[in-house]
């Protein structure tokens, strides 16, 4: 039987995949994808959770954080394309040009 300890261990071993690609990743589509291995991360931690102790107050917030998700990666890739048009990079080290 599945237990709420494999959830968890499930869940941290995604948000140490996440972490990871977020430290160790220089392209801008790799540190989205990294942020949602995080963000669904913390979505199974908390339907785990709620399913545990039979109570809905996990699931609406990963509901919610999904909400989060969808809007971040809209505007994101929105930002994301017109930095392309721009300078015909994603690489992060194109970024320091935008301090000047």
């Amino acid at each position: 039987m599945i237990t709420l300890s494999h959830y968890l261990i499930v869940a941290a071993l995604m948000f140490v995949l996440g972490l990871i690609g977020i430290m160790k990743r220089n392209n801008l589509i790799m540190l989205f994808f990294s942020s949602e291995i995080l963000l669904n991360a913390a979505n199974v931690a908390l339907a785990a959770i709620s399913k545990f102790y039979n109570d809905m107050t996990g699931q609406i917030f990963a509901f919610f954080i999904i909400a989060v998700a969808a809007s971040e990666v809209a505007v994101g890739l929105g930002l994301l394309v017109l930095w392309y048009k721009k300078t015909g990079s994603i690489e992060l080290n194109s970024m320091n040009n935008m301090r000047s």
